[in-house]
């Protein structure tokens, strides 16, 4: 038998062919960043912001922390399966557009609801 068993040698994620390539990086970001929540002075606020909404934020959380599927997420808030899955994709383009370009993110809070006075 030859190294890694009958099968021939094992793999990171799986049984034989060739072995991964190490990742190339394209994305240069200057050095590392280092990001950390706070709460803003309102005219403080940049204007560049990247703005995720509070449902956006809610979509995230219980996909990816929670690690619910997208039926559970959506039974779970009350909005079709449809509707929670445009407020993830767009949190996550949102999020990843901050990342990238290095730009303030600022969660925003929940709109009020049709019907309910402030």
């Amino acid at each position: 038998m030859g190294v890694g068993g009958p099968r021939g040698r094992r793999w990171r994620w799986g049984w034989r062919g060739r072995p991964p390539l190490p990742w190339r990086h394209e994305l240069d970001i200057g050095g590392e960043l280092v990001y950390v929540p706070v709460r803003p002075v309102p005219s403080a606020v940049p204007p560049n912001c990247v703005e995720i909404s509070a449902e956006e934020l809610e979509a995230l959380k219980l996909v990816y922390l929670d690690g619910l599927t997208l039926d559970e997420a959506a039974a779970r808030v009350g909005v079709s399966r449809t509707t929670l899955w445009r407020a993830l994709e767009s949190g996550r383009r949102k999020l990843v557009q901050a990342l990238v370009e290095q730009k303030p993110l600022r969660l925003l809070p929940p709109s009020p609801r049709a019907g309910q006075t402030g």
